[in-house]
């Protein structure tokens, strides 16, 4: 079984409206604090991190994106075919939901039912520059896209205002069939780095260098299952010393078999692989003011095990790893933080009967060491 094809069908649900900036706005992105009343003591603060949604009624979000300077949010709000910029409230100014990009192609995955799949990936490589990996394209015909933020003004730009494009990765004597699904970006000053589906006996990372803001050719670049024997390289992030972290996913039939590894990105060769008690690693960020490492676990087959979790990596001659829950999160996809420490985090969430609303969330956390 594909594990990636599988997680991203379980992503979709039936075909959704556009999401308006007025349904959004129906619950407030940030509950009004309580009026203290006359002799009324000062609350305490809440133990551990605090969680609050902040934009809902998404379909299947996929990926987030932090923009430096203007900390406005992106989000791949994958089901509906397009990026959205969320603005978190400042001083007089409340919380803002807009279109960014639309047009984004779709793909069918399954056979019976069918779902669909749009934007995947979401990274900024300069202060306006913002890279999106496709899922809307056959493997060996998906593209990253490069589109110019500071072009979006009143309205949302199409795909065809791209910036650059990169790709596609062809069938090729590297991968059989091509690559697709782009479901992760990583950028060292140098390169971004993809993680991929096609090829299920490779696991590849691709690799686009970027010189002087332009792309060059996106290519395979690491061949993570023969180095690892896992399959499905899904989550994936820099670390403070410069290696190239990547989360091993692994089956999705299969237990807490997903892989934390480490890369040298000079020259892509493994230099650390660490078991996990993880289900399915879709996401790691680290911490910019602690550098704590933290993983999101889609945990398909155990969903009361899916949530954040924090990975405490001990050096040494025989390096060892400790993990620990910090929050269950329902279907929990892409995080990413501020400079200040806050944490986004996309959920496709569960539709229940009855509700008004599509079950994809925006959740901010705040009080993570």
């Amino acid at each position: 079984m594909n594990w990636r094809r599988v997680l991203a069908a379980a992503w979709l649900v039936a075909w959704a409206a556009v999401v308006s900036v007025s349904v959004a706005q129906e619950k407030p992105a940030a509950q009004p604090k309580e009026k203290k009343e006359a002799g009324q003591k000062e609350a305490k603060k809440p133990a551990g991190p605090t969680v609050e949604d902040v934009v809902i009624n998404l379909y299947n979000p996929c990926g987030v994106a932090v923009q430096p300077k203007t900390g406005h949010v992106y989000i791949s709000d994958s089901g509906n075919l397009r990026l959205l910029r969320f603005t978190p409230a400042k001083e007089k100014q409340p919380p803002a939901i807009a279109e960014a990009v639309v047009g984004f192609p779709k793909d069918v995955y399954g056979k019976g039912p069918k779902y669909e799949i749009g934007p995947l990936g979401l990274l900024f490589v300069t202060d306006n520059l913002l890279a999106v990996g496709g899922g809307g394209k056959p493997d060996g015909q998906e593209v990253l896209w490069f589109f110019d933020v500071s072009q979006i003004k009143d309205k949302p730009i199409d795909t065809k205002a791209a910036k650059f494009v990169a790709g596609p990765i062809p069938k090729s004597d590297k991968t059989n069939r091509g690559e697709g699904n782009f479901y992760a970006l990583a950028f060292d000053g140098k390169a971004v780095y993809v993680t991929t589906n096609g090829d299920d006996t490779k696991g590849w990372v691709a690799r686009c260098p970027i010189k002087d803001g332009t792309p060059g050719k996106l290519e395979p670049y690491i061949a993570t299952k023969p180095q690892v024997e896992v399959d499905a390289p899904v989550g994936i992030t820099m670390s403070p010393q410069g290696k190239l972290v990547v989360g091993q996913a692994g089956e999705i039939n299969v237990p807490e078999d997903s892989l934390l590894t480490f890369y040298n990105p000079a020259d892509g060769k493994l230099e650390l692989k660490l078991e996990t008690p993880l289900y399915d690693i879709v996401a790691l960020a680290y911490h910019p003011k602690s550098g704590t490492l933290y993983a999101l676990d889609f945990a398909w087959m155990a969903p009361d095990k899916a949530g954040l979790y924090r990975l405490d990596v001990t050096a040494g001659d025989k390096p060892s790893l400790k993990v620990t829950k910090v929050l269950a999160l329902d279907k929990p996809t892409a995080m990413a933080f501020t400079p200040e420490g806050v944490l986004y985090v996309t959920l496709i969430g569960t539709a229940k009967e009855g509700d008004k609303y599509k079950p994809g969330k925006l959740i901010r956390i705040k009080g993570l060491p």
